[in-house]
């Protein structure tokens, strides 16, 4: 009798997990995983502090991609209508949610039907978000401010970067320099650490393709003539409506890895893979180091899958890597992430009356901030992404993001230094009275977004190489440095797992789902 195949795979994230259920469903292949942490999801994780779950930026379960609804909703089904008092499944329509659905109140094993909204801090006032082209925005910004955005963005159109290379030239040509320097320069250079025009377009292909101010009014339009946009059809940033996981988005991988578990794969947690052995064209086998013990092993294997970043996976392959590609490889650059989430008695300081409900509660899911007092990026208000993702429904509970370079001053302040500056940077901006802050949690994760500079106009060099291994598939966002959603980065996985059951060799049809348009996303 034939041995049975494996499939090693490097990461227990979106990418991998998903490339685990996809071979044990669809092939005889025995997937192994080795997580390098104690957390499954990556960064789709959710951090469980005194009862109150918090995600790591927060993620949206909304895809072009029907494979992959599909896929979700036979993992997680879509919820019935709640018996929780005062919950209407953040307002959505009826429509969306399953008459036959499990009840939230009754089962966590459920998908949320959540309504999105999310605006913008700047100057003080609170702009929706994406920017709508509607009264309310025409009044916030003014009139003169107005006439400047509409007289930039119709002389871009006229006179476009032909030669369009930088994140810069891609935003100046599809909104106007006006409004690229009033909503987009300033936000995306806190994220990145760099300037717009020292960042290659990519980044903007791959996150805001096809929208500019004429689908935002086209979008005005047809919510003022009574017309919902949550259809496959509207730009991901202007879709309404988005599931979520009644626990957060690592529940979702929380209950894939019982699944491969029950199927007869393995993950193992705590593993970190240092090294990969090949002969050939072929990976033979992997180093794996224990993160508790120390005690490293060797491990063979017939497939390989690697989320792991790009220059660790170069550095593994060893001394016959050539040089070009481990320099590229060694320049590739990254943005790091902190996330601190705080517990309030009650939301805002009473200066800002715009959208408050139970407990002063915002509508929001997103802040984005734009203010140049504060560093902070984003506001995660957690109870609006899901009510039970809060211990004490009588509180507020909220993940303040910051932006920075692992190793930086921001990076290594103290837990507790970080806690006080946070709470500092959001009674200055009205969103909370010192007083009323319960209790923080500090959540780092390095590496969470990658870096569409340095040394990623050379990239193609290191994916020529890598492509080489017929039996090694680079899938999810740092396995292909590619900064990706959670559904793009499972796509990728799925494919990878088409091109064995298909015996295609090539991974073009992998690399692909990054740049075809029917499969684009725009994450947040």
């Amino acid at each position: 009798m034939m041995q049975r195949k494996t499939a090693i795979i490097i990461g227990a994230g979106p990418g991998g997990l998903t490339a685990a259920y996809e071979l044990l469903t669809r092939t005889d292949i025995k997937p192994v995983v080795y997580e390098m942490t104690d957390a499954l999801g990556g960064i789709s994780r959710t951090v469980n502090y005194k009862g109150n779950r918090i995600d790591i930026g927060g993620h949206r379960f909304f895809s072009k991609s029907r494979r992959v609804v599909d896929w979700w909703l036979h993992i997680l089904p879509v919820q019935g209508p709640s018996s929780r008092a005062g919950e209407t499944a953040g307002g959505v329509a009826s429509d969306l949610i399953d008459p036959n659905g499990p009840d939230p109140e009754r089962t966590d094993r459920v998908m949320l039907v959540r309504e999105r909204r999310s605006r913008i801090l700047f100057a003080g006032k609170l702009f929706n978000y994406p920017l709508s082209a509607d009264l309310d925005t025409l009044l916030k910004l003014g009139g003169r401010r107005t006439m400047k955005i509409m007289a930039s963005y119709l002389r871009a159109r006229a006179f476009p970067i032909r030669n369009e290379e930088s994140l810069e030239d891609f935003f100046v040509n599809r909104f106007g320099r006006e409004l690229y320097g009033t909503f987009f320069k300033d936000y995306t250079e806190k994220v990145w650490g760099i300037r717009c025009d020292q960042i290659g377009r990519e980044w903007g292909v791959q996150r805001a393709q096809g929208l500019s101010i004429s689908k935002a009014v086209l979008d005005a339009c047809r919510r003022a003539l009574g017309k919902d946009t949550h259809d496959a059809d509207t730009e991901t940033t202007l879709i309404r409506h988005f599931l979520y996981p009644k626990l957060g988005s690592g529940q979702l991988w929380t209950e894939v890895a019982r699944l491969v578990g029950e199927k007869g794969g393995v993950v193992h947690l705590g593993q970190r893979v240092v090294g990969l052995k090949h002969d050939g064209s072929r990976i033979t086998g992997v180093t794996v180091k224990d993160e508790n013990t120390g005690a490293v092993r060797d491990v063979q294997g017939d497939y390989f899958f690697s989320t792991m970043p790009v220059g660790e996976l170069i550095t593994g392959l060893g001394p016959s890597v050539p040089g070009d590609v481990k320099e590229i490889a060694d320049g590739l650059a990254y943005r790091d992430f902190i996330v601190v989430g705080l517990l309030l008695k009650k939301w805002g300081a009473g200066t800002d009356p715009d959208g408050r409900g139970a407990l002063g509660l915002t509508p929001d899911c997103w802040l984005y901030i734009h203010a140049p007092s504060v560093k902070m990026g984003r506001i995660q208000v957690l109870n609006n992404w899901s009510p039970y993702l809060v211990n004490d429904e009588g509180t507020v509970w909220v993940g303040v993001e910051y932006f920075c370079n692992e190793g930086d001053q921001l990076w290594r302040m103290q837990d507790s230094d970080l806690a006080e500056m946070v709470v500092e940077e959001m009674a200055r901006i009205y969103f909370l009275s010192k007083g009323d802050v319960l209790d923080s949690a500090v959540i780092r994760a390095p590496k969470a977004y990658p870096a569409y500079f340095g040394t990623y106009d050379r990239f193609d060099h290191i994916r020529h190489y890598t492509d080489g291994f017929e039996n090694l598939f680079l899938i999810g966002r740092n396995g292909m440095h590619k900064y990706k959603s959670s559904d793009h980065s499972m796509l990728c996985a799925m494919v990878a797992v088409d091109c064995i059951v298909d015996n295609v060799r090539s991974k073009d049809r992998i690399w692909q789902v990054s740049t075809e348009r029917s499969y684009q996303e725009r994450p947040e």
